[in-house]
């Protein structure tokens, strides 16, 4: 077994990492990647938690700006988190890893209710755990549920799996002058309206000391990368 710098993580996903190159919907080519990238930290004997969005299906905020009630475009949310998480369970297990998908919405067709207990029995169990359905409740965002489901299950670290390579002052897709930060406070993020997570999420890190890295899920390798010590992306800590 690898040596680890972490034995328990919680990733989280950004919903449009799932949809690869065809910009929308879920690209199996993709989730398959996605799921070997996992099971090469699952091998090394790391605890994984995982959260995914939604943005490759439907966004509530934009749908509230168009002129749907903001609830309302929250559970629609929601639910497609719901679909996200269970295709990717299907990639995992066919790439041979254990995975159990519980929701903070019951659906209980096709998943668990999210139940504290139940997910840290399923972690110790070697299980990898999705959490989908946000926190169950609207005016939160994935990332707040992410901060949430790291605290509750005991993370020693919330991973941010995005398309871009950590942190930057202002977007660097559109600005090629853009500044990458290595390390980054909580109190700095906030102060500087970067737009990493949103405020409720890095407040709940920051409250619980625990730490963030932000990282390109899309670079081959990374995640066991950063599982394993190296300095990849960007770390946000007090």
């Amino acid at each position: 077994m690898s040596r680890t710098a972490y034995k328990r993580i919680l990733l989280k996903l950004s919903g449009e990492v799932l949809a690869g190159d065809q910009g929308f919907g879920i690209d199996p080519i993709k989730a398959t990647q996605l799921a070997t990238e996992i099971k090469s930290v699952h091998e090394m004997g790391v605890s994984i938690g995982l959260i995914i969005g939604a943005g490759n299906i439907f966004r509530g905020m934009q749908a509230a700006s168009k002129g749907m009630e903001r609830v309302t475009g929250d559970y629609l949310g929601m639910l497609s988190t719901i679909i996200n998480a269970i295709s990717l369970q299907d990639a995992l297990e066919k790439v041979g890893v254990e995975t159990r998908t519980l929701s903070a919405i019951t659906v209980t067709k096709i998943a668990e209710p999210y139940i504290r207990r139940r997910a840290l029995r399923h972690l110790d169990k070697g299980r990898v755990v999705i959490v989908a359905g946000g926190t169950g409740n609207p005016y939160f965002t994935t990332d707040t549920a992410a901060a949430l489901r790291a605290t509750e299950l005991q993370s020693e670290v919330l991973l941010k799996g995005t398309k871009v390579n950590g942190v930057y002052d202002k977007d660097p897709v559109v600005n090629s002058d853009a500044i990458h930060f290595n390390e980054i406070t909580y109190s700095e993020v906030l102060s500087k309206n970067l737009r990493v997570m949103d405020l409720t999420a890095i407040t709940l890190c920051k409250e619980n000391s625990l730490p963030i890295r932000v990282f390109n899920i899309n670079n081959s390798g990374d995640l066991k990368k950063v599982v394993e010590g190296e300095n990849i992306g960007t770390l946000i800590r007090d």
